[in-house]
């Protein structure tokens, strides 16, 4: 009899959130955060998760951004604190799907804006897809809450 051990991978839905500063240079000619700005709120969350998995540099893994989207929902005012929540849509063989979801610290459950991204876990090196690691996705399940 084969004894099966389940790994652990994070679970559909669940949640990894982050909060950064919106600054005054963030603005643009209209006194509103720059839509340019609302993907690097999305870059920041999502490095801040990944670093955290240790796919970034110099590590023998990367992540690259295979696809990525937003719809803009309301004007991001400045002073604010934007709280990014990135939820797993999807954990693939070396790609990781999330939706991102873009709040103000003050104002939880109203939407600023939406997306989402895909990433593919790559060799550094040779820039081909490496499947995720079981120490991989049991870090990513220990980062994000169900």
């Amino acid at each position: 009899m084969q004894i099966i051990t389940p790994t652990s991978t994070p679970a559909v839905g669940s949640v990894y959130r982050c909060a950064m500063p919106v600054r005054w240079g963030d603005l643009d000619a209209l006194n509103h955060v720059n839509n340019t700005v609302y993907f690097r709120f999305f870059e920041e969350a999502r490095v801040q998760l990944f670093s955290q998995v240790g796919i970034m540099p110099p590590s023998r893994k990367a992540g690259v951004v295979a696809h990525v989207a937003c719809d803009f929902l309301k004007p991001l005012m400045y002073p604010a604190m934007a709280v990014v929540t990135q939820v797993l849509v999807r954990v693939g063989r070396s790609s990781i799907e999330m939706e991102t979801l873009l709040e103000r610290e003050d104002e939880p459950g109203v939407l600023y804006a939406k997306g989402s991204y895909v990433i593919v876990g790559t060799d550094a090196e040779t820039g081909k897809s490496l499947p995720w690691s079981e120490q991989e996705l049991a870090l990513l399940a220990e980062l994000m809450s169900a």
